[in-house]
Protein backbone atom coordinates (compact mmCIF):
# COMPACT_ATOMS: atom_id res chain seq x y z
CA UNK A 1 0.00 0.00 0.00
CA UNK A 2 1.08 3.48 -0.91
CA UNK A 3 0.16 7.00 -0.26
CA UNK A 4 -1.06 9.05 -2.92
CA UNK A 5 -2.25 11.88 -1.34
CA UNK A 6 -2.32 13.93 2.11
CA UNK A 7 -4.96 16.56 1.95
CA UNK A 8 -6.02 19.17 4.62
CA UNK A 9 -9.52 20.96 4.83
CA UNK A 10 -11.05 23.05 7.63
CA UNK A 11 -14.79 22.12 8.55
CA UNK A 12 -16.06 24.05 10.73
CA UNK A 13 -13.18 25.22 12.94
CA UNK A 14 -11.11 21.73 12.57
CA UNK A 15 -8.61 21.13 10.10
CA UNK A 16 -9.01 17.71 9.47
CA UNK A 17 -6.31 15.68 7.47
CA UNK A 18 -7.41 13.02 5.02
CA UNK A 19 -4.88 10.60 3.82
CA UNK A 20 -5.72 8.79 0.41
CA UNK A 21 -3.91 5.50 -0.55
CA UNK A 22 -3.79 3.54 -3.55
CA UNK A 23 -5.77 0.66 -2.24
CA UNK A 24 -8.92 2.93 -1.42
CA UNK A 25 -8.48 2.94 1.99
CA UNK A 26 -7.89 6.89 3.58
CA UNK A 27 -7.39 7.96 7.10
CA UNK A 28 -8.21 10.94 8.85
CA UNK A 29 -6.91 12.80 12.05
CA UNK A 30 -8.23 16.47 13.58
CA UNK A 31 -6.86 19.66 14.54
CA UNK A 32 -8.01 21.74 17.56
CA UNK A 33 -10.86 23.81 16.77
CA UNK A 34 -8.47 26.81 18.17
CA UNK A 35 -5.75 26.13 15.05
CA UNK A 36 -7.66 26.33 11.72
CA UNK A 37 -5.02 28.63 10.43
CA UNK A 38 -2.47 25.26 10.43
CA UNK A 39 -4.02 24.07 6.99
CA UNK A 40 -0.79 25.25 5.29
CA UNK A 41 1.51 24.13 7.81
CA UNK A 42 -0.29 20.25 7.55
CA UNK A 43 0.07 20.18 3.71
CA UNK A 44 4.36 21.78 4.18
CA UNK A 45 4.37 17.43 4.81
CA UNK A 46 2.67 15.84 1.57
CA UNK A 47 5.93 15.88 -0.76
CA UNK A 48 7.35 13.79 2.40
CA UNK A 49 4.83 11.21 2.92
CA UNK A 50 3.89 10.32 -0.83
CA UNK A 51 4.84 6.96 -1.62
CA UNK A 52 5.08 5.96 2.00
CA UNK A 53 3.36 3.16 2.83
CA UNK A 54 0.92 4.10 5.94
CA UNK A 55 0.90 0.85 7.74
CA UNK A 56 4.71 1.52 8.72
CA UNK A 57 3.32 4.39 11.12
CA UNK A 58 6.92 4.55 12.45
CA UNK A 59 8.50 4.54 9.86
CA UNK A 60 6.70 7.51 8.03
CA UNK A 61 6.50 9.26 11.45
CA UNK A 62 10.81 9.16 11.30
CA UNK A 63 10.46 11.21 8.27
CA UNK A 64 8.34 14.17 9.40
CA UNK A 65 8.36 14.13 13.50
CA UNK A 66 11.51 16.33 13.70
CA UNK A 67 10.01 19.04 12.14
CA UNK A 68 6.97 20.04 14.63
CA UNK A 69 7.34 21.85 17.45
CA UNK A 70 5.75 22.74 20.94
CA UNK A 71 2.19 23.84 20.88
CA UNK A 72 0.57 24.79 18.37
CA UNK A 73 2.91 23.56 15.68
CA UNK A 74 3.29 19.36 16.82
CA UNK A 75 -0.64 19.58 15.50
CA UNK A 76 -0.13 19.76 12.34
CA UNK A 77 2.31 16.41 13.01
CA UNK A 78 -0.12 14.68 15.50
CA UNK A 79 -3.06 14.67 13.42
CA UNK A 80 -1.05 12.84 10.16
CA UNK A 81 -0.26 9.93 13.38
CA UNK A 82 -3.85 9.69 13.53
CA UNK A 83 -4.95 9.59 10.15
CA UNK A 84 -1.58 6.76 9.57
CA UNK A 85 -3.32 4.86 12.29
CA UNK A 86 -6.83 5.24 11.04
CA UNK A 87 -5.55 3.65 7.59
CA UNK A 88 -3.19 0.75 9.57
CA UNK A 89 -6.17 -0.77 11.96
CA UNK A 90 -8.61 -0.38 8.53
CA UNK A 91 -5.92 -2.42 6.88
CA UNK A 92 -5.60 -5.34 9.37
CA UNK A 93 -9.63 -5.04 10.40
CA UNK A 94 -9.10 -4.12 13.91
CA UNK A 95 -9.54 -1.22 16.33
CA UNK A 96 -6.26 0.65 16.49
CA UNK A 97 -5.57 0.15 20.34
CA UNK A 98 -5.30 -3.66 19.10
CA UNK A 99 -2.01 -2.45 17.41
CA UNK A 100 -0.94 -0.76 20.56
CA UNK A 101 -0.94 -3.93 22.53
CA UNK A 102 -4.72 -4.05 23.01
CA UNK A 103 -7.21 -3.41 25.58
CA UNK A 104 -6.60 -3.15 29.24
CA UNK A 105 -10.01 -1.49 30.28
CA UNK A 106 -13.35 -1.87 28.24
CA UNK A 107 -14.39 1.51 29.20
CA UNK A 108 -12.60 4.58 29.06
CA UNK A 109 -13.16 7.02 32.36
CA UNK A 110 -13.49 10.88 31.19
CA UNK A 111 -13.50 13.97 32.78
CA UNK A 112 -15.48 17.14 31.75
CA UNK A 113 -13.73 20.20 30.21
CA UNK A 114 -15.78 21.00 27.65
CA UNK A 115 -19.40 20.64 27.94
CA UNK A 116 -20.21 24.10 29.82
CA UNK A 117 -22.12 27.22 29.48
CA UNK A 118 -21.17 31.14 29.38
CA UNK A 119 -20.55 31.18 33.26
CA UNK A 120 -22.81 34.73 34.52
CA UNK A 121 -19.43 36.12 36.45
CA UNK A 122 -16.36 35.27 37.88
CA UNK A 123 -17.81 35.82 41.46
CA UNK A 124 -17.72 32.96 44.07
CA UNK A 125 -21.58 32.75 43.50
CA UNK A 126 -20.50 32.22 39.68
CA UNK A 127 -18.55 29.81 39.93
CA UNK A 128 -20.76 27.73 42.32
CA UNK A 129 -23.73 28.09 40.20
CA UNK A 130 -22.00 27.07 36.78
CA UNK A 131 -20.56 23.54 38.76
CA UNK A 132 -24.08 22.93 39.86
CA UNK A 133 -25.19 22.99 36.17
CA UNK A 134 -22.32 20.89 35.51
CA UNK A 135 -22.55 18.29 37.91
CA UNK A 136 -26.19 18.44 36.56
CA UNK A 137 -25.32 17.27 33.24
CA UNK A 138 -26.86 14.04 31.96
CA UNK A 139 -23.31 12.25 31.65
CA UNK A 140 -22.78 12.20 35.09
CA UNK A 141 -19.48 13.47 35.21
CA UNK A 142 -16.97 12.22 38.18
CA UNK A 143 -14.67 15.12 37.72
CA UNK A 144 -15.09 18.92 36.72
CA UNK A 145 -12.29 21.09 35.81
CA UNK A 146 -12.62 24.78 35.94
CA UNK A 147 -10.51 27.82 34.57
CA UNK A 148 -9.38 30.55 37.41
CA UNK A 149 -6.40 32.69 37.55
CA UNK A 150 -4.70 33.22 34.67
CA UNK A 151 -6.63 30.62 32.93
CA UNK A 152 -10.00 33.12 33.59
CA UNK A 153 -11.70 36.19 33.03
CA UNK A 154 -10.87 37.07 36.46
CA UNK A 155 -7.31 38.56 36.02
CA UNK A 156 -9.83 41.54 34.49
CA UNK A 157 -12.53 41.62 36.40
CA UNK A 158 -11.27 41.15 39.19
CA UNK A 159 -9.81 45.28 40.09
CA UNK A 160 -6.07 44.96 41.37
CA UNK A 161 -6.21 40.76 40.73
CA UNK A 162 -2.12 40.84 39.89
CA UNK A 163 0.62 43.43 39.26
CA UNK A 164 1.85 42.28 35.85
CA UNK A 165 1.43 43.45 32.73
CA UNK A 166 -2.33 43.11 31.54
CA UNK A 167 -3.12 42.08 27.76
CA UNK A 168 -6.69 42.58 26.45
CA UNK A 169 -5.86 41.93 22.88
CA UNK A 170 -7.71 38.86 22.43
CA UNK A 171 -5.07 36.81 20.86
CA UNK A 172 -5.87 32.62 21.95
CA UNK A 173 -2.54 31.82 24.14
CA UNK A 174 -1.34 35.07 24.78
CA UNK A 175 -0.11 35.37 28.30
CA UNK A 176 -0.69 37.37 31.01
CA UNK A 177 1.49 37.02 34.41
CA UNK A 178 2.38 38.34 37.66
CA UNK A 179 2.31 38.34 41.21
CA UNK A 180 -1.28 37.73 42.51
CA UNK A 181 -2.61 40.43 45.21
CA UNK A 182 -3.80 39.86 48.27
CA UNK A 183 -7.36 40.29 46.96
CA UNK A 184 -7.00 38.07 44.01
CA UNK A 185 -5.49 35.14 45.71
CA UNK A 186 -8.61 35.51 48.75
CA UNK A 187 -11.10 35.93 45.48
CA UNK A 188 -9.74 32.97 44.11
CA UNK A 189 -9.78 31.08 47.85
CA UNK A 190 -13.66 32.05 47.86
CA UNK A 191 -14.26 30.57 44.55
CA UNK A 192 -12.57 27.36 45.85
CA UNK A 193 -14.98 27.13 48.77
CA UNK A 194 -17.88 27.81 47.09
CA UNK A 195 -17.47 25.13 44.27
CA UNK A 196 -16.65 22.86 46.93
CA UNK A 197 -19.94 23.09 48.88
CA UNK A 198 -21.95 22.44 46.05
CA UNK A 199 -19.90 19.74 44.83
CA UNK A 200 -18.91 18.17 48.19
CA UNK A 201 -17.50 14.36 48.04
CA UNK A 202 -19.87 13.41 44.92
CA UNK A 203 -17.78 14.93 41.88
CA UNK A 204 -14.33 16.26 42.32
CA UNK A 205 -12.72 19.34 41.61
CA UNK A 206 -9.70 20.22 39.33
CA UNK A 207 -8.59 23.70 38.39
CA UNK A 208 -7.05 24.89 35.19
CA UNK A 209 -4.66 27.70 36.41
CA UNK A 210 -2.74 29.59 34.32
CA UNK A 211 0.31 29.43 33.08
CA UNK A 212 1.52 32.95 34.61
CA UNK A 213 2.22 32.13 38.41
CA UNK A 214 5.01 33.18 39.85
CA UNK A 215 6.93 30.36 42.38
CA UNK A 216 5.92 31.94 45.93
CA UNK A 217 2.51 32.46 44.67
CA UNK A 218 1.88 29.10 43.61
CA UNK A 219 3.14 27.35 46.69
CA UNK A 220 0.79 29.50 48.57
CA UNK A 221 -2.01 28.33 47.20
CA UNK A 222 -1.53 25.11 46.75
CA UNK A 223 -0.70 24.65 50.51
CA UNK A 224 -4.08 26.82 51.02
CA UNK A 225 -6.10 24.88 49.32
CA UNK A 226 -4.99 21.59 50.35
CA UNK A 227 -7.92 20.51 52.54
CA UNK A 228 -10.57 20.89 49.49
CA UNK A 229 -8.87 17.43 48.07
CA UNK A 230 -8.61 19.19 44.68
CA UNK A 231 -7.70 16.64 41.76
CA UNK A 232 -4.66 18.71 40.69
CA UNK A 233 -3.98 22.62 39.84
CA UNK A 234 -2.84 22.59 36.29
CA UNK A 235 -0.58 24.86 34.25
CA UNK A 236 0.25 26.72 37.00
CA UNK A 237 3.97 27.64 36.26
CA UNK A 238 3.85 26.80 32.45
CA UNK A 239 1.72 24.96 29.94
CA UNK A 240 -0.93 26.04 26.95
CA UNK A 241 1.04 27.95 24.86
CA UNK A 242 4.67 28.35 26.16
CA UNK A 243 7.43 26.87 24.43
CA UNK A 244 9.22 25.37 27.43
CA UNK A 245 8.53 23.04 30.41
CA UNK A 246 10.66 24.87 33.73
CA UNK A 247 10.76 21.01 35.75
CA UNK A 248 13.16 22.30 38.72
CA UNK A 249 10.71 25.16 39.84
CA UNK A 250 7.92 22.58 38.59
CA UNK A 251 9.82 20.01 41.62
CA UNK A 252 9.97 22.62 44.17
CA UNK A 253 6.04 23.74 43.52
CA UNK A 254 5.89 19.92 44.27
CA UNK A 255 7.28 18.68 47.22
CA UNK A 256 6.23 21.92 49.13
CA UNK A 257 2.48 20.59 48.94
CA UNK A 258 0.29 17.78 49.07
CA UNK A 259 -1.99 19.18 46.38
CA UNK A 260 -0.93 16.99 43.27
CA UNK A 261 0.22 19.46 40.22
CA UNK A 262 0.06 18.91 37.05
CA UNK A 263 1.00 19.87 33.58
CA UNK A 264 1.81 19.02 29.85
CA UNK A 265 -0.83 19.88 27.63
CA UNK A 266 1.51 21.82 25.39
CA UNK A 267 4.81 19.74 25.68
CA UNK A 268 6.05 18.44 22.02
CA UNK A 269 7.79 14.64 22.19
CA UNK A 270 8.40 12.14 24.94
CA UNK A 271 11.93 13.71 25.19
CA UNK A 272 10.44 16.82 26.64
CA UNK A 273 8.57 15.17 29.13
CA UNK A 274 11.88 13.17 30.20
CA UNK A 275 13.22 15.55 33.11
CA UNK A 276 9.88 16.48 34.16
CA UNK A 277 8.94 12.43 34.90
CA UNK A 278 12.63 11.12 36.36
CA UNK A 279 12.76 13.96 38.69
CA UNK A 280 9.17 13.23 39.26
CA UNK A 281 8.76 17.27 39.19
CA UNK A 282 4.86 16.67 38.75
CA UNK A 283 2.23 14.29 40.14
CA UNK A 284 0.14 14.18 36.86
CA UNK A 285 0.76 14.59 33.51
CA UNK A 286 -1.70 15.94 30.76
CA UNK A 287 -0.07 15.50 27.08
CA UNK A 288 -2.79 15.78 23.96
CA UNK A 289 -2.68 13.38 21.59
CA UNK A 290 -2.55 16.05 19.35
CA UNK A 291 0.24 18.03 20.34
CA UNK A 292 2.33 15.83 21.34
CA UNK A 293 3.06 14.04 18.47
CA UNK A 294 0.94 11.26 18.28
CA UNK A 295 -0.91 8.45 20.27
CA UNK A 296 2.35 6.38 20.18
CA UNK A 297 4.10 9.50 21.81
CA UNK A 298 1.47 9.74 24.40
CA UNK A 299 1.29 5.78 25.40
CA UNK A 300 5.38 6.03 25.43
CA UNK A 301 4.87 9.10 28.21
CA UNK A 302 2.33 7.23 30.10
CA UNK A 303 4.46 4.01 30.75
CA UNK A 304 7.21 6.13 31.31
CA UNK A 305 5.70 8.21 34.06
CA UNK A 306 3.78 5.05 35.66
CA UNK A 307 7.28 3.65 36.04
CA UNK A 308 7.72 6.95 38.27
CA UNK A 309 4.66 6.66 40.00
CA UNK A 310 2.93 9.99 38.11
CA UNK A 311 -0.41 10.38 37.01
CA UNK A 312 -1.82 10.39 33.64
CA UNK A 313 -4.99 12.73 32.77
CA UNK A 314 -4.44 13.34 29.07
CA UNK A 315 -5.57 17.05 27.41
CA UNK A 316 -8.04 16.68 24.92
CA UNK A 317 -10.70 19.77 25.15
CA UNK A 318 -10.83 21.05 22.02
CA UNK A 319 -10.15 17.83 19.70
CA UNK A 320 -13.26 17.34 18.42
CA UNK A 321 -14.84 14.10 17.69
CA UNK A 322 -12.60 12.47 15.53
CA UNK A 323 -10.29 13.38 18.45
CA UNK A 324 -12.30 11.43 20.38
CA UNK A 325 -11.59 8.61 19.04
CA UNK A 326 -7.58 8.54 18.55
CA UNK A 327 -8.42 9.30 22.69
CA UNK A 328 -10.69 6.60 23.16
CA UNK A 329 -8.23 4.28 21.26
CA UNK A 330 -4.92 4.83 23.88
CA UNK A 331 -6.52 5.10 26.36
CA UNK A 332 -7.88 1.76 26.48
CA UNK A 333 -4.31 0.27 26.20
CA UNK A 334 -2.77 2.81 28.90
CA UNK A 335 -1.57 1.19 32.75
CA UNK A 336 -2.82 1.78 36.09
CA UNK A 337 -1.89 5.53 36.46
CA UNK A 338 -4.68 6.72 33.89
CA UNK A 339 -7.36 8.98 35.24
CA UNK A 340 -9.08 9.88 32.71
CA UNK A 341 -9.39 11.89 29.57
CA UNK A 342 -10.41 15.38 29.14
CA UNK A 343 -13.84 14.62 26.52
CA UNK A 344 -14.21 16.83 23.46
CA UNK A 345 -17.71 17.76 22.70
CA UNK A 346 -18.32 18.92 18.73
CA UNK A 347 -17.67 22.36 18.32
CA UNK A 348 -20.69 23.22 16.50
CA UNK A 349 -23.54 21.15 16.77
CA UNK A 350 -23.68 19.71 13.34
CA UNK A 351 -20.39 17.70 13.73
CA UNK A 352 -22.36 15.07 15.10
CA UNK A 353 -24.71 14.70 12.07
CA UNK A 354 -21.11 14.26 10.81
CA UNK A 355 -19.45 11.45 12.20
CA UNK A 356 -19.97 8.24 11.37
CA UNK A 357 -19.88 5.37 14.71
CA UNK A 358 -20.67 7.48 17.74
CA UNK A 359 -23.24 6.24 19.85
CA UNK A 360 -25.93 8.13 20.53
CA UNK A 361 -25.16 8.92 24.11
CA UNK A 362 -21.14 8.94 23.72
CA UNK A 363 -20.95 9.37 27.60
CA UNK A 364 -23.11 7.48 30.53
CA UNK A 365 -21.70 7.45 34.05
CA UNK A 366 -18.53 9.38 33.14
CA UNK A 367 -17.29 6.37 30.83
CA UNK A 368 -16.84 6.17 27.06
CA UNK A 369 -17.59 2.60 25.06
CA UNK A 370 -14.72 1.33 23.29
CA UNK A 371 -15.06 1.45 19.59
CA UNK A 372 -14.75 -1.18 17.54
CA UNK A 373 -15.05 -0.63 13.83
CA UNK A 374 -11.80 -1.06 12.67
CA UNK A 375 -8.93 1.91 12.74
CA UNK A 376 -9.51 4.72 15.05
CA UNK A 377 -13.42 3.63 15.25
CA UNK A 378 -14.92 7.03 13.41
CA UNK A 379 -15.56 8.18 9.70
CA UNK A 380 -17.12 11.60 8.33
CA UNK A 381 -20.11 11.46 6.16
CA UNK A 382 -19.07 12.84 3.09
CA UNK A 383 -22.21 13.93 1.59
CA UNK A 384 -23.49 15.33 4.51
CA UNK A 385 -19.78 17.46 5.02
CA UNK A 386 -20.08 18.48 1.33
CA UNK A 387 -22.04 21.56 2.27
CA UNK A 388 -19.32 22.66 4.91
CA UNK A 389 -16.40 22.52 2.58
CA UNK A 390 -14.52 26.13 1.21
CA UNK A 391 -14.70 25.67 -2.31
CA UNK A 392 -10.68 25.52 -2.56
CA UNK A 393 -11.23 22.36 -0.89
CA UNK A 394 -14.22 20.89 -2.98
CA UNK A 395 -12.36 17.92 -3.78
CA UNK A 396 -11.14 16.60 -0.23
CA UNK A 397 -13.75 13.40 -0.53
CA UNK A 398 -12.59 12.77 -4.13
Amino acid sequence: MKITDLRCAVIGKHPIVRIVTDEGLHGLGEVEFTKSYLKPWVLHFREALIGEDPTDVERVMLKIRQRGSFKPYGAAVSAIEHALWDIAGKAAGVPVYKLLGGKVRDKVRVYNGSIRRQRTGDRPEDYAADVKWMMEQPQNFFMIKQGISFHSNMKDTIEGFHYGVTQKAGCHGAMDQGVISERGFNHMLDCVIAMKEVLGDKVSLALDCGPGWMLPDAIKFARAVEKYNLMWLEDMLTGDYVPWVNPQAYRELTTSTSTPIHTGEQIYLRHNFKELIETQAVRVIGPDPADIGGIAELKWVAEHAYMHSILMAPHGVANGLLGLGALINVCATLPANYIAFEYPSASDPWWEDLVVGLPPQIVKDSMVDLLEAPGLGLDIDAEAARRYLREEDAGFFD
